[in-house]
């Protein structure tokens, strides 16, 4: 078993700290201050999170989730790392595979997705194989070759330095492991990509604005997916990690992708 210390302290400052600029949605800022917007946005929307995921899919996040899960071939005695995992929803599914035998750390950069998440698990009666650790993907705090699985569910699209949280998965992941990214992409068709965009930034922030009050946080996540690299320029990223066998598999006409990648 993994010996697991983390809690929720505070965490060293691990960003960027040269001149260069970011992508913040659309607005270009400075690269160290990225991680404290972001968690300005996941404060705001931890508490409606769940409630805001279900109404955005109409319910079909769940099977995007699932489909995740199956293609991790995660099994019993496995130890995974849940990247990003917020509110638990895949810890919840690799728990299930995983066993008594198995462990899952449900890691997250924001303590109050963190503490969202694992006060849902606990009231669930789940704590024996699930740990928790708030940590930023870019500089994992966990030995070489620890993991059978790590996965980022809705959360690559968010870090600042995408490239080193990728090398950063490489290095925890055991040889034979996979990484897993489960996120929004880009259409493969027109009509797809049309109504997309128009939900979007039409729709999206005005139900963020109704059920969640925060308007300009879905607002960020709409302009964050559409700045997310696109699925093959993602795969040439997990590439140049070390990742390899690497591919993606396209769901809801390209809405959403699943990228897998090997350490062999």
């Amino acid at each position: 078993m993994l010996d697991l210390n983390f809690t929720l302290a505070d965490l060293p400052d691990t960003t960027m700290t040269n001149e260069n600029t970011t992508h913040f949605g659309f607005k270009q800022v400075d690269a160290n201050d990225k991680v404290k917007l972001v968690k300005g946005v996941f404060d705001s929307v931890a508490s409606k999170y769940d409630v805001m995921n279900d109404l955005m899919s109409l319910g079909i996040h769940r099977i995007w989730k699932r489909v995740a899960i199956q293609l991790s071939n995660v099994r019993s005695g496995d130890q995974v790392l849940d990247l990003a995992g917020g509110t638990g929803d895949l810890t919840l599914l690799f728990e299930k595979r995983v066993g008594d035998k198995g462990q899952v750390v449900l890691a997250d950069i924001n303590s109050q997705m963190l503490r969202t998440g694992r006060d849902r698990l606990i009231n669930q009666g789940l704590s024996g194989n699930i740990h928790y650790a708030q940590v930023n993907a870019e500089c994992l705090p966990f030995a070489d070759n620890s993991f059978d699985c790590v996965c980022i569910g809705f959360g690559l699209r968010n870090v600042t330095d995408k490239d080193a949280a990728l090398r950063s998965m490489y290095r925890v992941l055991k040889p034979g492991g996979r990484v897993i990214v489960l996120e929004f992409s880009h259409p493969t068709d027109k009509l797809t990509e049309t109504v997309y965009d128009f939900y979007s930034f039409k729709l999206l922030p005005k139900i963020g604005a109704l059920i969640a009050k925060d308007e300009d946080s879905y607002r960020y996540l709409a302009e964050s997916i559409r700045m997310h690299p696109k699925q093959d320029e993602l795969k040439h990223m997990m590439e140049n990690a070390g990742l390899e066998r690497c591919e993606y598999f396209n769901m809801t006409q390209g809405i959403v992708a699943v990228h897998r990648g090997y350490k062999l």
